[in-house]
Parts: C-alpha cells; structure tokens; sequence
C-alpha cells in the first residue's frame, strides 16, 4: 500500500539561505512599503511534468503558513553580529501569509506567483524551489539512488583530499555549500553538509542554509542577490543609472563594514565597475561571480582594483556560477596567488545522485508596479517581461 501520510518538506524556517535574511533586513529598514511579484520558472524541460505536483505544492505552502520561528532561532539570529533586534522582534511576530501565493498550472506548466509586500513575500523564494525539488525526486528516493549519491560524494572528497597534497598557495581554498535552492532533499543536504564538513574540514567551512549552519556548527555564508538590487531598479529614489550605486550605498550604511561582498552582473560587469569607484571599492570587501566567464571576470575585476590603486590581495572573490568541484579547483589554481578566493558550489553537491536536476528559480519580475529585468553576463539568465523596459536598460547601460 502506498505511504500517503502527508510528509512536510519544510520544518523550519532557518531552512533558507542566509542572504534572503540580510537582504530582508535591509528591506525592512530602507523600503519597508515596496510591493513585489516573484514568478517561479523552470528553465529546461524537466523529465516529468511539474503540473502533476501543484496539488503537493499547494499542501507544503499551506503547512509552510503554518511555521514560526522559534525562540532558540530567534536566539541563533541574534547572536550574528549584523542582525539587529528591531529585525528580530520582527522575525518573532512574522509567519507567511497564504493570500500571498498562488500556484496553479498551465497544461504542464507549473505556476507560481507571489505577490503582495516585499518583505512578506521575499521569503517565499527558496522555501518553493526546495518545495518542488523534493517533492519532484521523491520518485527517485530509493536506496539505489542514494548509494549512487553516497559514492558520487565520496568521490568529491577523495579530489579534495588529493587537492590537499599540492603545493600551498598565498591564500586557501574555502567551499561553501549553496546547494539548498536544487537540493535533491533536506535530508540528502543535511547528509552531505555533514559528510564534507567531517572530511575536510579545513576546505569545507560554510554553508548558505542558516539552519544546517547552526546545527553544525558551520558559519553562515552570503550578502546579497540578484533580487536585491533589481528592486532599486523600481524605488523611484535615483534615476534608473544610478540604481546600482544607490542598492550599494543602502548596504554599506545597513551593515557598515560587514557582509561586504558585492554581486556585480545584474546589468553586466562592465556597468557595475563603471559604478563601483574608489568609495565602493574601499567599503568592500569584495565581489560575487554568477555569470559570465569566470577567469575572464577575475582578471578583470583585478585590473579594476589594480587601476584603483588597491592591491587586489586584499580584497575576496567569491565564485559561485553552476560550479562543480574541477571547475572550481582550475579557477582556485588560476587566481590564488594574488586574490583571496571562495566558492559557493550547489547542485552539484547536493543534487548529483544520477537524476536530471531541474533548473528553476523564482525570479522577481516587478517591484511597486514596475518592471524589472536581470541582463547578466550569459545568455538565458535574463529575466523580464516589458520588452520595452529592458531594451531602455540596456540603452542606458550600454549593455
């Protein structure tokens, strides 16, 4: 008989990455007001329709309405020295609002809208694409599948054991997980998390999932996203150029000294460092890859602080574009001499068991009625439904 107990995917809400809190924060203080529409898309044609899971979907948001933060993960939020208590006492008040969501189908078209204030609807992100991803592998769940992961795994960290034995660079070698997003499960995250944690400790040191970061004792990684300074695209505050200097500036001024890495492709590299002057250089810590070539961002990015007459080895560059741990290894041997260096890696860790993974997002696409768009620095990574507003982005851009 089938089990059809119904089974949450969701349980807690530290279960999200840690930007969607530093970022909701900053929201909360600066724009509190904004009204916002995030869309759920999924890239490639998966295997199997994900119409066929909107019921499940519509069950695991109702129970995700259900969940509150509790007084021990409250207490774990506060101890982060950048979250302030305002924020908190916030947090302890907050639970999702069911109206805020809809999911419905379109022949074999998933549908996920959320739509209402920004900072009650933000977070509903990375709780859906953990939702459906479960939800979606749940019939590849099998002691089979999983033994495949378990030696796919295995073989991630007998390279990184490997890797240890080549000659020490200036700086190390430092992997994050960012693998909540496409996760094959929460338990198979959870298991991996704690298998390269116990492997290699001295390389594995963060995790994006604020919930495993403190059930492991790992340090919370992340700043800021694309949605983030989408969002200024819409605020009305400056004009349209100048919306990359204003998200900027409203971070420095939130976080004054921490969580100083700046993500640089949602109109391009070429646009950002034309924003990024000697201020925003200097209040940085430094930059976040996730389109484009990454050797060729790197050397770029240097020249920029070389141009700026910053020695480029003090700053960080934090890689985190659909790597896989060769990929990584290539860029961290490239670089490592003369820019501290991190990488966020996901999928590939927490969704390599055989199966396909999807490629889905939930993207925000207006903000206070207006339009947004991401243009980024690789093809279908754009994301915007004005025609009209996007072709004057890139005219203003030069993009």
């Amino acid at each position: 008989m089938a089990d059809t107990a119904f089974k949450p995917v969701i349980q807690s809400l530290l279960d999200t990455d840690l930007y969607k809190f530093t970022m909701w924060q900053t929201m909360l203080h600066r724009h509190p007001a904004a009204q916002a529409e995030y869309r759920f898309i999924c890239r490639q044609p998966p295997a199997h329709p994900l119409a066929d899971l909107a019921a499940a979907v519509r069950a695991q948001i109702d129970h995700l309405c259900t969940l509150r933060f509790t007084q021990a993960e409250l207490d774990y939020l506060a101890s982060l020295r950048y979250i302030k208590s305002d924020f908190v006492d916030f947090l302890s008040l907050f639970h999702f609002q069911r109206r805020f969501i809809e999911i419905g189908t379109d022949g074999d078209t998933l549908k996920i809208v959320a739509r209402g204030p920004q900072v009650h609807v933000m977070g509903f992100e990375i709780f859906v694409l953990a939702i459906v991803n479960e939800l979606y592998f749940r019939r590849y769940d099998t002691p089979e599948t999983l033994a495949e992961g378990r030696r796919r795994l295995q073989g991630k960290i007998d390279l990184l054991r490997g890797f240890s034995a080549e000659p020490a660079r200036r700086f190390p070698l430092q992997i994050s997980d960012f693998g909540l997003r496409r996760r094959f499960s929460r338990a198979w995250q959870a298991e991996v998390v704690d298998r390269l944690r116990q492997a290699v400790p001295h390389i594995v040191t963060g995790t994006s999932n604020v919930a495993l970061a403190r059930s492991h004792g790992l340090v919370p990684v992340g700043t800021m996203a694309h949605e983030y300074l989408q969002s200024y695209q819409a605020f009305g505050k400056v004009r349209l150029r100048d919306f990359q200097r204003s998200a900027l500036e409203d971070w420095v001024q939130e976080y004054r000294g921490d969580l100083g890495i700046a993500l640089t492709d949602v109109v391009g590299m070429d646009a950002f460092l034309a924003d990024f002057d000697l201020y925003f250089a200097k209040l940085f810590d430094g930059l976040r890859h996730d389109s484009g070539d990454p050797i060729a961002w790197g050397e770029k990015a240097i020249a920029h602080y070389q141009a700026l007459r910053i020695d480029p080895a003090t700053k960080r560059f934090v890689f985190s574009d659909g790597l896989d741990l060769p990929r990584a290894l290539d860029i961290y041997r490239h670089f490592a001499d003369r820019v501290q260096l991190a990488f966020g890696i996901g999928t590939n860790l927490t969704n390599d068991l055989g199966p396909q993974p999807l490629n889905i997002v939930m993207k925000l696409f207006e903000c206070n009625g207006m339009p947004t768009a991401k243009l980024a620095d690789s093809p279908g990574k754009e994301h915007c439904t004005d025609a009209t507003f996007l072709a004057y982005l890139r005219q203003v851009f030069g993009h």
